[in-house]
């Protein structure tokens, strides 16, 4: 009889308890006492940015300092997280991504899964992984675009407790998420201090052309964060809690919707995930 690795028991466990998730995330509003177990065993010292797709994108200038050479090049989002994998000594990529499987999706690739870099993706069982190259991860990415998912990238505390590796501080993780099944559209649902750790990319706009909209209602759907929202037969738009995911923009099918970059400047984005992760031991 094979031996039984974590992953199998946690994987089996989050399969089974993955409707739950919207319940679970509530209790961290509900009860103070339940927000600081969850935010312990779930979130502690985590640090996560929302970056969209680069489909997403209508207008980007984006100003790298020293971080990037060409600074004067076009730097579409999906570019800082290929400049973070090509700084990681260990990289693996997910057989399937573990949200899509839960859920059972029908409309994204399930085979599309996490990216993890740093030394404590040594850890995690070769069964649900596979190391790959900066090509292959790079190469990776750019397929997660085209299939219309968006990435979170970060520290993640919860995904150190599911497989079960150590240290946190040496673990990234890039999320390539769909619209319907993602784990973080919970994430209206998370304590205000839980939320605080979740962060949209510097410079993010988002615009609305009431002219060109159908009243579909498509953009409701997918909206993480419950910044859209209809009113008066129109479409309103709470940009304060937008997150920047970019799920609207790609989901309209007449570009009412639109996700703007103006003049970023993404080099605090570099040292808010260097401050929290080491992938280049």
């Amino acid at each position: 009889m094979k031996p039984i690795v974590f992953e199998d028991l946690s994987t089996f466990l989050v399969k089974r308890v993955f409707h739950l998730r919207f319940k679970v995330a509530s209790l961290t509003r509900k009860s103070r006492i339940m927000n600081k177990i969850i935010t312990k065993l779930l979130f502690d010292k985590d640090g996560t940015y929302f970056i969209p797709s680069n489909n997403s994108v209508t207008t980007t200038t984006i100003n790298m300092n020293q971080t990037i050479p060409q600074a004067d090049e076009m730097v579409f989002p999906s570019d800082i997280i290929k400049e973070f994998i090509k700084k990681a000594n260990y990289i693996v990529i997910m057989n399937k991504c573990l949200c899509r499987t839960s859920a059972e999706c029908e409309d994204y690739p399930i085979d599309l899964g996490c990216i993890f870099m740093g030394k404590a993706t040594k850890q995690i069982s070769r069964k649900y992984c596979r190391e790959v190259t900066v090509e292959e991860a790079i190469n990776h990415i750019d397929k997660c675009d085209e299939a219309g998912l968006i990435h979170i990238m970060g520290r993640n505390k919860m995904d150190v407790t599911w497989m079960n590796v150590h240290p946190g501080e040496e673990l990234l993780t890039v999320c390539n998420c769909c619209p319907c099944c993602c784990l973080w559209r919970v994430l209206p649902n998370l304590s205000d201090s839980i939320q605080e750790n979740f962060f949209k990319l510097p410079g993010i706009s988002i615009y609305y052309d009431d002219y060109k909209c159908i009243g579909c209602k498509k953009c409701i759907d997918v909206c993480f964060t419950h910044t859209i929202s209809i009113k008066n037969e129109k479409i309103e738009l709470i940009e304060d809690t937008c997150i920047g995911c970019g799920h609207c923009s790609n989901t309209c099918p007449v570009d009412a919707l639109q996700l703007n970059y103006e003049n970023i400047n993404v080099d605090s984005v570099f040292s808010k995930i260097d401050s929290l992760v080491n992938i280049e031991n």
